[in-house]
């Protein structure tokens, strides 16, 4: 006997990924249940090669399901996920909204693993923000051996990340230009096509954008709260797929070789490092795939015990929908859900 799922969210971005993954890597499910807000009732949705019709959050009994995969944003979150696992169903949440909950666990599985034995405290597990966890996933086998002191992060966030009204004002706008049409700017500050905006998700009071205190905070709280981190966030006209610049303190020595040697053998992590014309992966390469991928890893001159290096990842899939999938697989292999009835 199989696991019955939940997908709410299943007509946005990351709900249609979770479908698909959940079919790619044979998750073992008996039900698979799509969910919308009303006005999505009815709209198909594709998983494997069978279509599902979802139906309505709001009138759905999560009596009997085992796993909800939430991904409808913070809002619907906050409401419903106390709700839904009042009911016995574990909800594992792709929304900001209960990820600095002392009580809830942050989990990426390859980092922390051990951690999801916390859900038991309110039934509900946190995904990290998209940046956060393809960082992490690269940091924390380097950690594990020389200690990580301080992370610098800049980050070219595809517009997939702020949902598929963003990745139709960068179509829209885009094809404008060509016929000299102005753009309209609606769902980003400023025109996205052909240019580069550094600021996601709002300000705060000490000048960050809230997007850049997520990695921040998330990263300290998935590897280690010691750890210095320092983000820029920066919105690119790329549809789909992730990259971040980062540079790496640490306290104990390490060589490129061998941070390149930690990370081929880390879970998760694909290696593409030859020094040479296109000896590195970009976000077009990415798309589709589950690895995290790290290039460029060369040394930093200016401090001691640094290293700068590339990483590259689809967000919709490790940074959200194949990660939630991945904390479901997990909880299964280690028996931590006893099957509905």
């Amino acid at each position: 006997m199989g696991y019955k799922v939940a997908v709410i969210g299943a007509t946005g971005n990351v709900g249609r990924e979770m479908l698909n993954i959940l079919a790619e890597r044979s998750f073992p499910a008996d039900e698979v249940f799509a969910l919308a807000s009303r006005r999505s009732m009815g709209v198909e949705v594709s998983y494997g090669d069978r279509r599902l019709k979802c139906g309505d959050l709001e009138n759905f009994d999560f009596k009997g399901v085992d796993f909800a995969l939430m991904s409808a944003g913070s809002t619907v979150s906050e409401e419903w996920s106390p709700r839904i696992a009042a009911q016995g169903c574990v909800v594992i949440d792709n929304s900001s909204f209960w990820r600095y909950d002392a009580d809830v666990p942050l989990i990426v599985p390859e980092v922390n693993a051990d951690a999801i034995a916390g859900f038991t405290k309110k039934n509900i597990i946190a995904n990290p923000n998209c940046s956060t966890a393809q960082l992490v996933v690269v940091l924390k086998p380097l950690h594990d051996v020389a200690k990580i002191k301080r992370v610098v992060v800049s980050t070219y966030q595809s517009v997939s990340g702020a949902g598929k009204e963003a990745m139709d004002e960068l179509w829209t706008q885009t094809k404008g230009i060509f016929v000299t049409d102005p753009p309209t700017a609606e769902k980003f500050t400023k025109q996205i096509a052909f240019n580069v905006i550094p600021h996601i998700d709002v300000f705060l009071d000490d000048g960050s954008t809230k997007e850049e205190w997520k990695m921040v905070a998330e990263t300290k709280k998935i590897i280690d709260p010691k750890i210095k981190v320092t983000a820029t966030c920066v919105r690119v006209p790329v549809f789909v797929g992730h990259a971040e610049a980062v540079n790496i303190e640490f306290e104990n020595e390490i060589t490129v070789d061998e941070a390149r040697e930690i990370l081929r053998a880390a879970p998760g992590v694909l290696v593409v490092d030859k020094r040479e014309d296109g000896g590195y992966v970009t976000p077009v390469e990415c798309v589709g795939d589950f690895a995290t991928f790290v290039s460029r890893i060369r040394d930093d001159q200016t401090i001691d015990n640094g290293l700068s290096m590339w990483i590259v990842s689809d967000n919709l899939r490790k940074g959200a929908a194949l990660n939630t999938i991945q904390i479901a697989e997990t909880m299964v292999a280690r028996n931590l859900l006893k099957k509905a009835a």
